[in-house]
């Protein structure tokens, strides 16, 4: 199982009947998954024609080594799995804004201010914050990638910086304040997706065809997944990188659980370990490790009041409830004191006669 971050590849999307066995029998072995994102689904595609080059009756060109393989996706107004931060969810957004208010970030701003206003004057960005440096440093980045000039005020130093920022704000994300609460809010729901899926593959393993569930996402994909098993490393995912998890049966008949980081082509990935176990963690205290023993998903519910906003709502109310009664008892109370059988009657009539 692995989140793989973006590839700028083209797939086909045409249909072609001639290979359709081929494909057919590999889907009852993979399961793609995508966001609903041109580079994702293209990311996805250029996966799986590496992973699967077609062999015997799959190849149905000998000039073409590619087969069609299925990539499931889900409208991006829709998609509560793999989109990052999951909106909207008024607790988080809640949690947010009190890590506005942390010494953490109040301090980063004040260290970079001066950094963040020469941005905005010459990008022409109005609010430059902690929070969208990104977006300036992944133009730049590409940019640059694709060899491009940059700027002349973009010197070494000045992307080094806008890195350092960069990551900062990715982490603030999901991390800075009240971690734990914000990764049951994100990762946490992806998290306890990909526990259900390999403890099905478990218990199903005698008739488990399926051999790779594949999510094809982003990088805020991965670091909320990697906040939620906090093993995050305050680094930004690079393009094409990956989380593995794998699922092994032991001698034993036990379960275990190895993940991997691939983060560089050029090297093999390397393992990562869940605080609280070893690399090669059984099932169950892998499963532990991350929980801690509590509920790990919540809902995204209304915000959570503080029991201090309770007592301050219930007087309110209470206090609007006993004027209602007071009225009520006063107009009952005036009806009442009228003499009986007493009628103001007008002598308007009189008056005219």
């Amino acid at each position: 199982m692995f989140l793989s971050k973006c590839v700028v590849l083209c797939p086909s999307s045409t249909a072609y009947s001639s290979v359709t066995n081929g494909a057919l029998s590999l889907s009852w072995q993979i399961f793609v998954r995508s966001t609903d994102c041109d580079r994702t689904l293209m990311s996805a595609e250029a996966n799986l024609a590496g992973l699967y080059p077609p062999e015997g009756q799959q190849i149905f060109n000998p000039n073409i080594s590619w087969q069609p393989i299925p990539v499931h996706t889900v409208p991006e107004s829709e998609e509560r799995l793999l989109k990052f931060p999951l909106t909207p969810c008024p607790r988080y957004e809640q949690l947010q804004n009190e890590t506005r208010h942390s010494a953490d970030y109040i301090n980063k701003t004040k260290e970079n201010w001066q950094f963040l206003q020469m941005v905005a004057n010459e990008t022409g960005i109005r609010d430059v914050s902690l929070e969208s440096i990104w977006s300036v440093y992944d133009t730049l980045f590409c940019e640059q990638a694709h060899k491009m000039d940059l700027p002349v005020w973009v010197t070494p130093d000045v992307m080094t910086q806008l890195k350092q920022l960069k990551d900062f704000g990715f982490e603030f994300l999901f991390g800075i304040h009240n971690r734990v609460e914000k990764a049951r809010l994100q990762g946490g729901v992806l998290l306890d997706h990909i526990r259900k899926n390999l403890t099905k593959a478990a218990n199903l393993s005698a008739h488990q065809n399926l051999k790779l569930l594949a999510y094809s996402a982003h990088d805020t994909t991965l670091v909320a997944l990697q906040m939620a098993l906090d093993v995050y490393n305050k680094i930004q995912a690079p393009y094409a990188s990956c989380h593995l998890f794998e699922l092994y049966q032991e001698d034993d008949g036990n379960f275990s659980v190895e993940m991997f980081f691939r983060n560089e082509s050029g090297k093999e990935p390397f393992p990562l370990t869940i605080p609280g176990c070893q690399h090669k963690c059984p099932l169950p205290g892998w499963t532990r490790a991350w929980q801690k023993g509590k509920a790990w998903t919540m809902p995204c519910l209304p915000l959570v009041f503080s029991l201090a906003e309770l007592f301050v709502g219930l007087a309110v109310c209470g206090s609007i409830l006993l004027l209602l009664i007071i009225l009520l008892l006063t107009v009952l109370f005036r009806i009442q004191s009228q003499p009986p059988g007493y009628r103001h009657v007008s002598n308007e009539g009189e008056e005219h006669a």
